[in-house]
């Protein structure tokens, strides 16, 4: 792939809908992603999913982060519970057959996979599209179970869009987010492989859709069992987390959800192909392929059209 290449050009464009989703998250690791999941689900007009993949995460105790464990493995395990709940909680159990259980590991080199049943329907799943018509993969966690598949199967490159919540703004100081220093092997070989990858940078750019406990709450109390659900999951969380009364929170992977939806919703812009070095510093080489790299989202916009769906579930 030549980086002006135009059909590779092409899939960095928000694409026409209805399209082809997976999602891969590390659910439990923090509220955001339920958001995210119900979202693309109240997309389903837009946004056809394909397959929910459960994503590791590791956080242990010494880290002091509210959500432990012991393990990616566990951190994986974790989060394939917490979609199981949030799909029983939409009512949507018919779902289950969907969700599968990713990496129990991170990459232990740049070319050694981590073989999972998330990877291995990833592949299958992308065999059956194409450049012109390719899967999108909301990446909310760290990169594992892409980077697995990518290496499992190189013939997908060019059937697959990575839309990922990662990095920071390439101004930042570091691009040592979560999501990124998990995994920083895998981040290296989604960028480095030349599939079609939408960057959506943390700190600086998506770190701009906060909230706060008073919006939450005008918004989602009383509105339906998914709305009780997603605030109580929120205040508990964040009332742990904050010494603050006037907190406020990023529900960051909601933006990945949104970029596919509508233009309107983010503003972005060709990049060439960051290098992620692992000292978690960006490096810079011109020649690389192009990525999409979203500069600027618009908060106000994206959380009316979340509230609307969310209030507007019904349950029959």
């Amino acid at each position: 792939m030549k980086a002006n290449d135009t059909t590779y050009l092409h899939r960095l464009q928000q694409p026409s809908l209805p399209a082809d989703v997976v999602i891969d998250t590390d659910t439990y690791n923090q509220v955001d992603d339920l958001y995210a999941i119900a979202y693309l689900l109240l997309s389903q007009d837009r946004l056809n999913l394909q397959a929910i993949l459960a994503a590791p995460f590791y956080s242990p105790p010494h880290l002091g982060r509210l959500r432990q464990n012991n393990s990616p493995k566990e951190g994986m395990e974790q989060s394939y519970t917490a979609v199981l709940e949030l799909l029983q909680v939409m009512n949507r159990s018919d779902l289950t057959g969907k969700v599968f259980r990713g990496s129990e590991s991170s990459l232990a080199g740049e070319s050694s996979p981590v073989d999972s049943p998330a990877a291995r329907e990833l592949i299958r799943l992308a065999r059956e599209h194409t450049p012109e018509h390719p899967l999108y993969i909301i990446s909310i966690a760290v990169l594992t179970n892409v980077a697995s598949a990518i290496l499992l199967a190189p013939d997908i490159i060019d059937r697959i869009v990575v839309v990922w919540l990662g990095g920071h703004s390439f101004d930042w100081k570091t691009c040592n987010d979560f999501n990124a220093l998990q995994d920083i092997a895998a981040v290296r070989v989604v960028f480095g492989c030349g599939a079609a990858v939408v960057q959506l940078p943390c700190n600086g750019v998506v770190s701009e859709f906060r909230i706060s406990r008073i919006e939450l709450e005008y918004w989602l109390k009383g509105k339906n069992a998914l709305c009780d659900y997603l605030l109580d999951q929120t205040l508990t969380l964040m009332e742990k987390h904050s010494s603050s009364r006037t907190w406020s929170k990023p529900l960051w992977d909601v933006v990945t959800v949104a970029w596919l939806l509508d233009p309107a919703f983010t503003d972005d812009r060709y990049e060439h192909s960051p290098i992620f070095e692992y000292d978690l510093r960006y490096a810079w080489d011109h020649t690389r392929h192009f990525i999409k790299y979203v500069y600027h989202i618009n908060r106000d916009l994206i959380y009316e059209d979340l509230f609307s769906k969310l209030q507007n579930l019904s349950f029959s």
